[in-house]
């Protein structure tokens, strides 16, 4: 089911105002009615462009044309102002429990829509803590990445083979792949959260391996652009 219920907490998208990225988030709070409140209160001046509870209900907050403010302060292919060439979208979760299997099916509709309306492929669809790696940790540990992946949805790379534990060439692909420049246990953390959420401890082969693989998958999708 989708509602429409508009937020107040929007403005105008600034430099090319061109939809590039779509951020998933959790709202963190114990209910989608108390999100909701928070995302249309003027006070507060947040919003995102969806909120999906658990039933699968998708609520309508703003307008895709309009630049909502779910994202804050972080980069993406280092460019900031990630809300005005963004798409936000919320779910009802505290980020300690699974995401309910309604909510998963109602954001891969969600999603399937908004990269076709605007001609973005499945790298477009990034992490709130990808992009915010030394402030944000949604959507969690709990949101299943590989399944969006399997569908075309988000990406999952393949682990480059015969790769060394080096903390250098990890970062260095994960910012060829978007990541912004962070501190290393940021990056680990926040690679770990969407890729290896099972993972712990200092970094590890597995880690470069699937960084190298996320470089591969880079350079694919900037010469499709071409």
């Amino acid at each position: 089911m989708s509602l429409t219920h508009p937020s107040p907490n929007f403005g105008e998208r600034r430099g090319r105002g061109r939809v590039e990225l779509v951020v998933l988030h959790y709202t963190a709070m114990p209910s989608c009615a108390a999100a909701l409140e928070r995302l249309c209160d003027p006070a507060a001046e947040v919003s995102a462009h969806y909120l999906i509870d658990g039933d699968g209900t998708v609520l309508s907050l703003v307008h895709e044309a309009a630049r909502a403010w779910h994202a804050g302060v972080g980069e993406w292919r280092g460019e900031g102002d990630v809300n005005s060439r963004s798409i936000g979208i919320e779910l009802a979760n505290t980020g300690r429990e699974p995401f309910a299997e309604p909510q998963m099916a109602a954001l891969e509709r969600l999603l399937a829509g908004v990269l076709s309306r605007h001609g973005l492929g499945p790298e477009a669809v990034i992490a709130h803590s990808d992009m915010a790696p030394e402030r944000k940790g949604d959507p969690g540990a709990r949101f299943d990445w590989r399944r969006l992946a399997l569908q075309g949805l988000a990406v999952w790379p393949d682990p480059e083979a015969n790769t060394a534990t080096d903390q250098a060439s990890f970062a260095a692909d994960l910012r060829a792949f978007g990541y912004p420049d962070s501190t290393a246990g940021a990056l680990l953390t926040a690679f770990r959260l969407r890729f290896r959420p099972w993972a712990a401890g200092p970094l590890e082969a597995a880690d470069c391996a699937l960084a190298a693989g996320l470089r591969r998958f880079a350079v694919d999708a900037s010469r499709t652009d071409a």
